[in-house]
């Protein structure tokens, strides 16, 4: 599981040929939670509130990079690409 950022006490990181829809996971505290890239819903899991919007915030900046990283992700041999954190 290959992270791919990481911000406030936040780790996010993709699976190599995951399932769809496009989607990555976000862990905080020992929780963890599946957002869908394209509309920033929770479809697994669970956060605290406050880290569900900076995860969310970060989904606006970033939607291209993640999308482009989901894809790779379902390549052999994929490379993920650090995507910059929420400051």
């Amino acid at each position: 599981m290959p992270e791919i950022s990481r911000f406030f006490g936040i780790v996010i990181f993709m699976y190599f040929k995951d399932h769809l829809p496009p989607h990555f996971h976000a862990e905080y505290a020992g929780e963890e939670a599946q957002f869908s890239i394209e509309t920033g819903d929770i479809l697994a899991g669970n956060l605290p509130g406050k880290q569900i919007r900076l995860v969310q915030a970060w989904i606006e900046l970033h939607r291209e990079e993640l999308y482009l990283n989901y894809f790779e992700s379902q390549k052999d041999n994929a490379q993920f690409r650090k995507i910059r954190p929420l400051q």
